[in-house]
């Protein structure tokens, strides 16, 4: 259903889904080993790609990096316009189970990168 969100913690469902959208596996660039640990992992898509901020990593610790924080990982296949889209972001497993996301609701409007446009009917 376009415009619609879902949670996931399935790798390939997750590789394929930031694959499909040229993105890449990162984490930022931090000053200490502590600092490079808390952090969570990160999704680096070229064009918006932040210079020096994030390195790329592989999907093992991509992954390792995930399970760690006990992350989820809700996504969107489209828009509400049935355009490709690339909103994403990483919950707290605990939290995706104990309620819903605001940004789980169906039929939400989102612009052609799938960031939720506040004020606008869907269509």
């Amino acid at each position: 259903m376009p415009g619609m969100s879902v949670c996931t913690t399935d790798r390939d469902t997750i590789r394929r889904w930031v694959e499909r959208r040229r993105g890449r596996p990162a984490a930022i660039r931090a000053r200490s080993r502590e600092d490079y640990e808390a952090a969570p992992p990160r999704i680096d898509f070229p064009e918006y790609r932040s210079t020096g901020v994030v390195r790329r990593i592989s999907w093992d610790e991509f992954f390792r990096k995930f399970e760690e924080k006990r992350l989820a990982f809700v996504y969107q296949e489209e828009t509400a316009n049935g355009e490709m889209s690339r909103f994403f972001r990483f919950v707290y497993r605990d939290a995706a189970m104990i309620r819903e996301l605001p940004s789980v609701r169906p039929n939400q409007p989102t612009d052609r990168f799938g960031k939720r446009v506040r004020g606008k009917q869907s269509q």
